[in-house]
């Protein structure tokens, strides 16, 4: 880990990367290829129902600078321009789409020993800005963001939080959604050798006094194949089973058993990506 705290948003990431991540109920394919020159390609197809969304992304390094393009299926390009240490610490990037005249916006990071600031600018006449910042060290460390719409002079957001961080656990507590919610989350490492990891999450909502709960586990079978399970206080049970195939490129297997849903409360899907 670095000397200084993470960004905001990885605040609870480890626990929330254990329940959620790559869990996917669809049928998803991608291929990414990398030519000597530096420039990747990546292309991306979903089949959701009987909906079928692609998309077509490159990257181009150089130096400090990557320049990510991205073409979906409906003909909308999205470009990221981002330098790296342009200063020691800060991190930049600027980003648009088109034909989306007001998607422009500006973001910015830096990263200090004891620090860490994050902010996006729309670049419009009546700009979106958004603001975080963490305190404390990669141990402990606690922030706060807010975002704020000049067009309509409000508060669209502002939320708070406290992370506890060592290499085989972390814990932490966010107050969330303009204070109405307060989410605890915790992970665990019992075993380094397999990765036998467990996480959980608790959601409080303040004004409707409603709890929520949700538990997941994660182990490698080998060295080449991940199961990962999860299970919700709605009686929701979801199951993913990820396997490695050849380097970087990997199968993975999604399941979820929702008994509130009476038409259809099974889910299954599958995605592979493929990384010659």
């Amino acid at each position: 880990m670095s000397k200084g705290p993470a960004p905001f948003l990885n605040i609870g990431k480890r626990a929330k990367d254990l329940l959620y991540k790559d869990y996917n109920f669809d049928q998803k394919f991608s291929l990414t290829t990398t030519s000597n020159s530096g420039l990747g390609l990546t292309a991306t197809g979903v089949k959701i129902d009987e909906l079928f969304i692609s998309d077509i992304q490159t990257q181009h390094k150089s130096g400090k600078t990557t320049v990510d393009v991205k073409i979906d299926s409906e003909s909308r390009v999205s470009t990221t321009v981002t330098v790296d240490e342009a200063l020691t610490g800060l991190k930049t990037s600027f980003s648009f789409r088109v034909p989306d005249q007001k998607s422009g916006k500006l973001d910015l990071q830096y990263l200090h020993d004891r620090f860490a600031l994050n902010s996006t600018i729309g670049l419009t006449s009546t700009p979106l800005i958004e603001l975080a910042a963490t305190i404390g060290t990669n141990e402990l460390s606690a922030g706060a963001e807010v975002g704020f719409d000049s067009t309509s002079a409000s508060v669209t957001k502002y939320n708070s939080g406290i992370c506890y961080n060592k290499h085989d656990f972390s814990a932490a507590v966010l107050l969330a959604d303009k204070g109405e919610t307060l989410k605890a989350s915790y992970i665990h490492t019992f075993n380094e050798t397999n990765g036998a990891t467990v996480a959980a999450e608790v959601t409080h909502k303040l004004k409707t006094k409603e709890n929520y709960f949700t538990i997941g586990s994660s182990h490698a079978i080998d060295s080449s194949t991940l199961l990962k399970t999860r299970f919700s206080n709605g009686g929701k049970v979801g199951v993913l089973c990820q396997h490695e195939w050849r380097p970087k490129s990997t199968v993975s297997i999604s399941a979820e058993y929702d008994p509130k849903v009476v038409s259809s409360p099974s889910r299954f899907g599958m995605a592979i990506a493929l990384k010659p």
